[in-house]
């Protein structure tokens, strides 16, 4: 072993996949020096994980991503619709749906739209962003140990290639390592639900007679339900790549080694329903689906994020976007104790928070699996329940992460084959942690979605033009770094927040909307910005920078500096 090499670093994030270069795309936006480490000598190889919602997608757009996102997710822009088929060739095919979002109903919740990008794609796009944003990324290098101390967590680390050990102090740690997370086990956090769901082969391969058979049916997934021959079909590149998930049984003896490159190609040629396709295996990985969530989401200075925090069923594509989602959540919260805005006790409400979203997203989840089915997927069957014609097949892993019924025009979330799943994407709220006058008996996940400025949910969208701007924006791109205080014109919140900011030493971005010569923001479209956000003109509304509401006033008060004072000492936990 060669002499040890210290490094000091604010934060070390060990796992360099999605949600670890995430977790460092939204710590370098706040500019936060950090270290990623991960035991892989590259980023993912394989097609997975490509269901990215809107609401993800809107953290994207405001850390400046987005467009780069949709560039590496181009070639499968046009692909909408979830297939069923008993085959490919047969006259049984079905639309579960055709379209993600008919008629564009989402644009009233939100200015991003949802995305279909690989994980193989996307990390790359991670990886050319975050080292001019403070991140120090080492691949090859695995964690083989942790302390921490009061001050801080020191951890050895390994370079695979060079066996070389070096010692990394870091004020925090966050785990985003996996399912089976060492980080977790050293920390022993137990879990607890409902254990594996069920078990598939991903066989990545390539065809080019399939493009033919396929079509101009540009689906996500296609459901492929013959008995003999099961199995989810999924374009990469609308042409020659291709990936199949094949069910995997385990429970009954079977290995990957009798997934024989033989046998796939002849499952997925009958499946497809042509015996004489061309198939080249390119490469086989197995996946499991598994509804476990973490007990705890950290303990003292380290922090799980992503799979390592909590595992669920592939139904709605929820995992990786959870995952993303609670790096945004740890990201903003480190920030704002290491650049002294908060004390310490501001990131006890990271566990707070993101842990109910997680039980909640990950039964939702399993609920929406038991209703539907998938490829090795078997549920109990419930008491008094008879067999008959097959449910609808789920939305897979890599299928749509949001659907119509969500967005149908009235009051929200519908029901239907799909429905429900937007609530659960962008519609859940925190009713404890970092806010102030959340209702904490409510649901965690709404049946509805209901975006309006409560305290807990993510704040309303809703465009605004400010003096000089040649396009409009969403007051979604108005969080990001620092609180944000919306008041009308006129009023006396926009001087009780300056003067709260300057007092505190904290940023506080301060916007008063209206259509008179005072206002900062004007609605582009002949909006009420109080109507959209709960509020009266003379109320104000309290923004975290992760774009949650912190905190309302419907009416005026008597004091709002004083008000304004308490409010954000208590958010922060400063004394």
């Amino acid at each position: 072993m060669k002499e040890n090499v210290d490094h000091h670093v604010p934060v070390l994030i060990v796992g360099g996949s999605l949600v670890g270069l995430c977790t460092s795309l939204f710590l370098g936006r706040h500019g936060i020096r950090h270290m990623v480490v991960e035991k892989h000598a590259g980023t993912s190889m394989h097609p997975r994980g490509r269901g990215i919602n809107v609401r993800t997608m809107e953290l994207f757009r405001v850390a400046r991503v987005e467009d780069r996102i949709r560039e590496a997710a181009s070639v499968l822009a046009d692909n909408h619709g979830i297939m069923q088929g008993g085959s490919l060739t047969g006259d049984d095919q079905e639309w579960l749906f055709e379209e993600i979002d008919p008629g564009g109903a989402l644009a009233r919740f939100s200015p991003a739209a949802w995305c279909l990008c690989s994980q193989n794609d996307i990390e790359p796009v991670l990886m050319s962003v975050t080292p001019s944003l403070g991140a120090d990324l080492r691949f090859s290098t695995e964690l083989l140990s942790f302390d921490q101390d009061p001050g801080g967590v020191t951890a050895i680390v390994k370079n695979r290639e060079t066996g070389e050990h070096s010692t990394v102090r870091a004020d925090y740690l966050v785990a985003a390592d996996g399912p089976r997370s060492p980080v977790r086990e050293a920390l022993r956090i137990g879990q607890s639900g409902s254990g594996d769901l069920f078990h598939n082969v991903s066989i990545t391969f390539r065809s080019q007679m399939l493009a033919h058979v396929v079509g101009d049916r540009r689906f996500i997934v296609c459901y492929l339900t013959k008995p003999d021959a099961d199995g989810a079909l999924l374009p990469v590149d609308n042409g020659e790549r291709w990936v199949f998930h094949a069910p995997w049984h385990p429970d009954r003896g079977e290995t990957l080694e009798d997934f024989t490159d033989e046998r796939c190609v002849e499952h997925i040629r009958r499946a497809i329903g042509a015996p004489d396709l061309d198939v080249e295996v390119t490469g086989k990985a197995p996946w499991h689906a598994a509804e476990r969530v973490a007990e705890r989401y950290g303990a003292g200075r380290v922090f799980l994020a992503g799979d390592s925090a909590h595992e669920m069923s592939p139904t709605g594509a929820f995992g990786s976007n959870t995952g993303i989602q609670d790096a945004h959540n740890i990201a903003w919260k480190l920030a704002a104790v290491l650049d002294g805005s908060a004390g310490p006790g501001l990131l006890q409400t990271y566990e707070a928070e993101r842990l109910p979203v997680a039980r909640a997203t990950s039964e939702r989840a399993s609920a929406r699996s038991a209703e539907h089915s998938h490829p090795g997927y078997e549920p109990d069957p419930e008491p008094g329940s008879t067999s008959g014609a097959a449910p609808a097949p789920a939305a897979g892993p890599d299928s749509a992460p949001d659907s119509a019924p969500d967005s149908a025009p009235g009051g929200g979330a519908g029901g239907g084959r799909q429905g429900g799943v937007l609530s659960v994407a962008m519609g859940y709220r925190y009713n404890r942690g970092a806010v102030l006058g959340a209702d904490p008996d409510r649901p965690v996940v709404p049946e509805r979605m209901r975006l309006c400025g409560d305290p807990g949910s993510r704040a309303p969208h809703m465009w605004l033009c400010g003096p000089g701007d040649p396009e409009p924006k969403s007051t979604v791109d108005l969080y990001e770094r620092s609180f944000v205080l919306l008041c009308s014109e006129d009023t006396p919140w926009r001087a009780a927040g300056r003067s709260v900011a300057e007092q505190l030493g904290l940023p506080l971005d301060v916007y008063a909307i209206g259509t008179g010569p005072e206002a900062d923001l004007i609605p582009a479209n002949g909006g009420d910005w109080t109507e959209v956000h709960g509020t009266t003109p003379e109320g104000a509304i309290l923004v975290r920078p992760d774009g949650f509401v912190a905190w309302r006033s419907p009416q005026a008060v008597a004091d709002p500096a004083a008000v304004l004072h308490a409010v954000l000492t208590t958010l922060l936990h400063r004394s």
